[in-house]
């Protein structure tokens, strides 16, 4: 039996100590040695939809430093979106084995990009050579870490200026709150091979719903209806009704209404087939919401319907249109309303058609798209 090598090499990226790495050799002398230069963790507890936006930031970590291993602690729900990404060296999911291996390490920098309570206990806890973004206080007040991150923080704090003064998208300015330079860097979403939806391509995918926690955020069903009446003979096909668990009701029910015209996509069956449905599409109608970033980070051309969330924090690269309800009090982060009409039925079937057909115009030719239509601030 041959001697078992002594030397290892913990700091190399392909190290994990409980099995060979993938090349199968000793470390002695091993070609492939790869030291880490900095360990970085990036803490991301928010909605899915806020963790795919948050990879955007991943090229940003990687030219500053080239050479580091990047953790990424986010919640069990979330870490299949960042499953397989080039940039992520590993995922780990919130509960109690990944803050025991957490609170064992030591990391050069901790970047935390969630304004909550949550996230901040917990970078507080990790040893650290030094913490950006935010974190809390002794009072168990949210606070920022770093002077780049004060812009960020106070727009939470200050409605007039983030509904109305703000004009950069969330990317720019969550970047920049980490001290990262900015350079528009898209966001990323790797498709596992096995889960690809086995459907034909189509057109145009309508995203029908939202989480239960907006409500506000799901378009009136009749005025979804009355647009794809008036997209499906231009298309000559189906259109694709797209969404999660909580969209099902709503999808049945508007096949139901439009029989043949639409294509029911599985709504049961988890997030990456989920996301794989949205993947069989050139163009995605949708409302502020995971749909829509699924859509964008998987280079899908972009309709977005906007009622009571902030447009300018959302970044189509080009590849999409903007439309916002015709009501004088948007935006307004509300769960609830007792305002009539709701901005959930201000925007125009016809609009939705010609924005749809705009954007499908627009991916075939291969020429920039990004526009504002129906701004709200035409009826203050």
């Amino acid at each position: 039996m041959p001697p078992v090598s002594t030397l290892v090499h913990t700091d190399c990226r392909h190290f994990s100590g409980y099995k060979p790495c993938r090349f199968g050799r000793p470390c002695d002398g091993c070609p492939h040695y790869d030291p880490v230069s900095a360990e970085i963790l990036l803490v991301n507890l928010d909605a899915m939809g806020d963790v795919l936006r948050t990879t955007a930031l991943v090229p940003a970590i990687r030219r500053a430093w080239p050479g580091a291993r990047l953790s990424w602690l986010t919640r069990p729900r979330a870490a299949a979106l960042l499953q397989g990404h080039p940039g992520v060296d590993r995922v780990l999911a919130l509960g109690p084995e990944a803050v025991w291996e957490l609170e064992a390490r030591h990391f050069d920098l901790v970047l935390c990009a969630d304004k909550s309570r949550a996230a901040g206990g917990i970078v507080a806890r990790i040893a650290a050579g030094e913490r950006r973004g935010f974190g809390i206080d002794a009072h168990g007040a949210i606070v920022p870490l770093n002077p780049q991150a004060a812009e960020l923080y106070a727009l939470g704090l200050d409605d007039a200026a983030k509904f109305y003064g703000n004009t950069k998208a969330e990317t720019q300015l969550l970047c920049e709150a980490l001290g990262l330079p900015w350079q528009r860097d898209p966001y990323r979403l790797v498709l596992d091979a096995a889960e690809r939806a086995p459907g034909p391509p189509r057109q145009v995918g309508f995203n029908t719903g939202c989480s239960p926690l907006y409500p506000l955020k799901k378009l009136d069903l009749d005025l979804l209806a009355q647009a794809i009446r008036l997209l499906v003979p231009v298309l000559d096909e189906p259109v694709l009704l797209l969404g999660g668990p909580e969209d099902t009701a709503r999808n049945q029910a508007l096949a139901a209404e439009l029989g043949d015209q639409v294509e029911c996509s599985p709504t049961e069956l988890g997030l990456g087939r989920g996301a794989a449905e949205v993947d069989r599409c050139d163009v995605v109608f949708t409302g502020d919401s995971l749909g829509m970033h699924l859509a964008i980070a998987l280079g899908k051309h972009v309709v977005a319907w906007f009622g009571p969330t902030c447009p300018a924090e959302i970044d189509l690269y080009e590849r999409g249109i903007k439309l916002l309800s015709h009501v004088d009090c948007a935006p307004c982060w509300k769960q609830s309303c007792d305002r009539s009409p709701l901005c959930t039925t201000r925007v125009w079937p016809e609009e939705i058609a010609q924005a749809v057909q705009d954007a499908l115009a627009a991916r075939r030719a291969g020429v920039a798209l990004e526009e504002v239509r129906g701004s709200w601030t035409e009826h203050r």
